[in-house]
């Protein structure tokens, strides 16, 4: 896993879509690492009028009709390596001017597509400009707004669009054990759909050999996923403007977030580390939970679940990067 200290971040958002918000991520000494917005291969067709986001009045909910960023991988690629490169980009942290982390979050339904994507970033990480460890890889397999795409996630059985993806990823995994992956998952709400997921993470372990202290090789199981992100919104939500009563986004449906789903995200988190913890191989899977982090104690809510990371979005599209400060417990 990626070294995240503090153990905060932004999760995958139009908040972390072009480079000024992706630097202001990075220089804030109250993040730990920086994800990007979920980038495909050659970026998506955004609309203004249809792909926005509302606020609701009153605490900290949100609702949004985003799809994925406009900007294709190579576009976010190209950021990452001026951020990491430049002096001028360092963090503001007084405590060190080590570098940050970024999570790469990118999406598609086409393992061959995947393939190019993971082609790309491993052509970055082998480049010689950026210490590779600072790189990580989120599939996002959970965004609720994509007419006609459902997310892959929801379906977490052998042989389906999911299954096909972490084929690619292990197969990554094993030529590179030194990649770090991840998936963003979506809001589950019954037991037999986490059970399914981590069946089907099990699947895709692979042998490998070790040294023992003998120097003589050992066989080992390896699991290619280092992390797993829970949530993303809640999908088919009607978010209603007080007062008028009308429908706060175009759509008028879309992906709920903030405080509303906070209950939601922490079962999710819950449930995962109870299951991962008592399997051998999973074991060491870290969670970022996200969901209604949107204050100190909200943090200390998520990793009392079980979170190892805690991550925000609604946030921090309602403060920019303060909204770390009040995560931090920083009284501004």
């Amino acid at each position: 896993m990626i070294e995240i200290e503090p153990a905060v971040v932004n999760s995958s958002c139009a908040w972390a879509s072009d480079y000024d918000q992706l630097l202001a991520l990075y220089q804030s000494p109250y993040t730990g690492a920086v994800t990007t917005r979920t980038s495909t291969l050659n970026g998506f067709n955004e609309d203004p009028n249809i792909h926005t986001v509302a606020f609701a009045q009153h605490g900290t909910t949100s609702a949004n009709s985003y799809g994925y960023s406009p900007n294709p991988l190579s576009q976010y690629i190209s950021w990452i390596q001026s951020i990491l490169t430049s002096s001028s980009s360092s963090s503001s942290s007084s405590s060190s001017s080590k570098k940050k982390p970024f999570i790469i979050s990118l999406t598609t339904s086409t393992p061959t597509d995947l393939s190019s994507m993971f082609s790309q970033v491993q052509l970055f990480r082998k480049s010689n400009t950026v210490d590779p460890s600072l790189i990580a890889i989120e599939l996002n397999t959970s965004c609720p707004n994509i007419p006609g795409a459902p997310p892959s996630a929801y379906i977490p059985t052998s042989g389906g669009v999911l299954a096909s993806l972490l084929a690619v990823m292990r197969d990554a995994h094993a030529q590179d054990p030194t990649l770090v992956l991840g998936i963003k998952l979506p809001p589950y709400v019954y037991t037999d759909q986490f059970v399914q997921v981590i069946h089907l993470l099990k699947e895709f372990s692979y042998s490998s050999q070790a040294s023992s202290p003998d120097e003589h090789p050992i066989a080992t199981t390896t699991n290619p996923f280092s992390f797993l992100t829970c949530t993303n919104t809640l999908g088919n939500s009607l978010l209603l403007l007080d007062g008028n009563q009308e429908f706060a986004l175009p759509t008028p449906l879309g992906g709920l977030a903030g405080d509303a789903i906070h209950a939601l995200a922490l079962g999710n988190v819950y449930t995962f580390r109870q299951l991962l913890s008592t399997d051998p191989v999973l074991k060491n899977t870290k969670l970022i939970g996200v969901g209604g982090v949107t204050s100190k104690e909200a943090a200390e809510r998520m990793r009392k679940a079980g979170a190892d990371v805690v991550g925000c979005a609604t946030l921090l599209g309602k403060l920019g990067v303060k909204a770390f400060e009040v995560i931090a417990g920083i009284d501004a």
